[in-house]
């Protein structure tokens, strides 16, 4: 069942989860008999990244796999920071969650025995990749997930809101205050809450992430006392469609698996000499020779019409009917490719069953730091952590027994704004992508503080335009900090990764302040946003 307008004040029952994409309603849809509130800024969905996902999901079960060799390749992607001990632990469920989609209705591609069908993607040594449709896993697979959600009893979809912040008292949690489109407040009760509030990638001017993706759950998390780990890290997909739109289509990382290559404005083939791997090289190693390509004043392309051909329309439908709306004809041209802010590995600090740090506060999905993908994360890995998390989180909810509701007598104080920003301003966006992108350096970054400074500081008085401006700034305080290049974080300045430097780091709110005061006090400072 769904509400679209809610009075001011919802009791969930005890259990709230923040955010509609795969993890918060794999997670929801682990609570039997418990009655659970889901808050979705969209019906459900709709304004989820999960839903655009065109890869699949990575799972160990091809004859020739193995959970070691999973973890083998996802270390060697996250180039020093991966936490082996939860890549084996997801590896070791994806099996079984898997099966958990199939039987709500999720239509894998199989064979004619019934087997599934598994592709590779760019890093993997196996073909591990479980697909639907082709590129249609994430639209499916929500497809399926709304659909079951919204049958279910105990499942109530609040939709149209905005969160804002935690509601604590005596700092656990008692709520969460959210703002209606139309910008009336709403408080949402709830003494367990689970933050499934997807990613940042709409921080940046050019993104594959709808709008929604604007890091607030990282913002009103550190608020409350969490931590954010490895903030630094966000990844660039190499092959966003490079047509103007925002945001970007995608033409998935599958097309390369496939055969796809990389060729320049001359038609010439590139990443043969940049990696051995070539275009099937770690995300953050493509999305670079493409950045330099394009930076050189040149364009890339990604050319399939070898590898794919007329097989196109069929095997890849989503990605096919993104350039056909846009007068490009896969089949017979080549596609104009650019670098678009993707994914973000950093967030929410938890740990193997989610818990933030802070009573009652467990995190899932994008906006969760678990340490599986480290400094890159591995292809098609990210709709595994979101199931093999969402259910762990539940589990691990069940397992605290009934909730403590003393905290829910009374509505905690809360002074908000009238209004609420629904998109994050260009101005930020546009010091994001230039100064926080696919390549950095020490000057870049006290300039992309210092415009989230002055951002934050005109809208001080809009808590949503806060939550984005504070999220920016923890990911441009870390990179600021790392004073090294290692997986989807590269200092042009420090070109090197530096061995005393690969472990994870995790910063408070008061700590990412403290680099926005040095930043004020550098003279670096005082130039301009482009």
């Amino acid at each position: 069942m769904a509400a679209r307008l809610p009075d001011n004040v919802i009791e969930t029952g005890g259990v709230l989860i923040a955010g509609a994409g795969l993890a918060g309603l794999f997670c929801a849809l682990q609570f039997k008999d418990r009655p659970v509130t889901v808050l979705a800024t969209a019906k459900p969905g709709a304004g989820a990244a999960s839903a655009w996902a065109q890869g699949g999901i990575a799972a160990p079960l091809g004859p020739d796999d193995s959970t070691a060799l999973h973890v083998a390749d996802t270390v060697a992607a996250g180039a020093g920071l991966v936490d082996e001990a939860i890549v084996r632990l997801m590896a070791e469920e994806a099996p079984e969650r898997i099966d958990d989609l199939a039987r709500l209705g999720v239509p894998f591609d199989r064979d004619a025995q019934g087997r599934l069908v598994l592709g590779r993607e760019a890093a993997h040594s196996r073909n591990r990749i479980v697909r639907v449709q082709g590129d249609r896993a994430g639209a499916e697979i929500m497809k399926a997930l709304g659909r079951t959600a919204l049958a279910r009893p105990n499942i109530r979809i609040v939709w149209g809101l905005t969160a804002l912040e935690l509601g604590l008292v005596d700092g656990r949690t008692a709520g969460l205050f959210a703002r209606t489109a139309d910008g009336r407040p709403v408080f949402l009760k709830a003494s367990q809450i689970v933050f499934a509030l997807g990613g940042v990638g709409a921080l940046y001017e050019v993104t594959t992430n709808p709008a929604e993706a604007r890091g607030q759950g990282i913002a009103i998390a550190a608020r409350a006392g969490a931590k954010i780990a490895d903030a630094e890290f966000v990844q660039f997909h190499p092959t966003a469609i490079a047509v103007g739109r925002d945001p970007a289509p995608l033409a998935t990382e599958a097309l390369r698996g496939e055969g796809a290559v990389l060729i320049s404005e001359k038609g010439v083939r590139f990443m043969t000499a940049v990696h051995p791997l070539a275009e099937l090289a770690p995300r953050d190693i493509v999305a670079r020779a493409i950045h330099r390509e394009i930076q050189a004043g040149g364009k890339a392309f990604l050319d399939a019409r070898a590898a794919v051909g007329k097989r196109f329309p069929d095997q890849f439908p989503t990605v096919h009917a993104a350039c056909i709306a846009e007068g490009i004809d896969p089949v017979t041209m080549p596609i104009p490719v650019a670098p678009a802010a993707h994914y973000h590995m950093g967030g929410i600090a938890v740990d193997a069953w989610g818990r933030t740090g802070v009573p009652g506060l467990w995190a899932c999905g994008e906006v969760a730091s678990t340490g599986a993908h480290g400094a890159n994360r591995l292809a098609s890995n990210s709709l595994l952590e979101a199931i093999v998390f969402g259910s762990r989180v539940a589990r691990d909810i069940c397992d605290q027994g009934e909730p403590d509701t003393s905290a829910l007598a009374a509505v905690p104080e809360f002074d908000g704004p009238h209004d609420t920003f629904l998109h994050a301003p260009q101005q930020l966006r546009r010091a994001m992508t230039a100064f926080v992108g696919v390549e950095r350096n020490a000057e870049g970054l006290f300039r992309a503080l210092a415009e989230i400074d002055r951002v934050e500081r005109a809208g001080s008085g809009d808590l949503a335009l806060v939550n984005m401006t504070t999220a920016a700034k923890f990911i441009a305080a870390a990179a600021l900090l790392r004073r090294e290049s290692r997986g989807g974080h590269y200092r042009s300045d420090c070109p090197a990764a530096d061995p005393s430097m690969a472990r994870r780091r995790s910063l408070t709110l008061g700590e990412a302040n403290a680099v926005l005061e040095e930043a004020r006090s550098t003279p670096l400072r005082i130039a301009a946003a482009p």
